[in-house]
């Protein structure tokens, strides 16, 4: 079955062959984020240009639109460069729970117990169990990718399958479970902070929590360990083959 789908790949191989050469493609994160703030520099010169505005829906003010590539929208973007970091919501509340986080990590409680899932599992459910550590592992950051990956290649191999196996799943796990988790993680105060920043546009009152996103995530968790393990089990493992060392 592995040579024939070697090849003959099908459909879905050929799109996974694309999606991968995209994806190598892609530069680094860094000139990502440099491109997009020039992006928004462009789009805030498009946007005046046009004369675009809004009107605040509380207090009812004209609000326009500031081109940031003016000199006084560079004056702007760098006086209230550091300003706008010191108010940005989610910082208090990512720092704090940073400081937990960084202790769990650093005395290897979080890696420890992530070791033990995933050694202690049984053969038969060895997929799901990798899936739900590399769901998890974002409690403590990236730690998945550098402990969770190399792990999970050694059990592959030692129950007799493909270690290529092991490091695909457990790097669709966590990469594909990053916004998913059956704990807290250190994205959910971010993200509560920058919700509450929204809501308050309109209520300027509203409160959001770390745990208001957790229902969602709980529930992604459990759709990225099924489909993963199908996907793992009907594709993965088939096209790489036995191994043979």
């Amino acid at each position: 079955m592995s040579r024939d789908m070697q090849t003959e790949p099908g459909r879905l191989l050929r799109v996974l062959g694309v999606v991968e050469k995209v994806g190598n493609a892609l530069p680094h994160p860094a000139f990502l984020f440099m491109g997009l703030f020039f992006v928004v520099l462009f789009l805030s010169w498009l946007a005046s240009a046009l004369g675009f505005s809004a009107i605040h829906p509380i207090t009812k003010e004209l609000i326009t639109t500031v081109n940031l590539f003016s000199v006084p929208g560079l004056h702007l973007l760098i006086s209230e460069m550091v300003s706008n970091f010191a108010s940005f919501a989610p910082l208090a509340s990512v720092l704090v729970a940073m400081l937990g986080f960084s202790l769990a990590e650093k005395s290897q409680l979080i890696a420890t117990v992530l070791r033990l899932i995933v050694v202690k599992a049984p053969k038969s459910l060895i997929v799901p169990v990798i899936f739900v550590a590399g769901v998890m592992s974002h409690t403590a950051g990236d730690i998945g990718y550098v402990l969770l990956i190399p792990l999970a290649a050694m059990v592959f191999q030692s129950i007799g399958l493909h270690p290529l196996a092991g490091v695909a799943a457990c790097f669709a796990a966590v990469s594909g479970g990053f916004a998913a988790n059956f704990l807290l993680s250190t994205a959910d105060p971010m993200l509560a902070g920058l919700s509450q920043e929204a809501a308050r546009i309109i209520d300027p009152n509203y409160v959001v929590t770390p745990v208001a996103n957790w229902y969602f995530m709980a529930s992604s968790g459990f759709l990225i360990v099924i489909a993963g393990t199908l996907v793992v089990h009907r594709i993965t493992i088939p096209y790489l083959g036995p191994y043979t060392g």
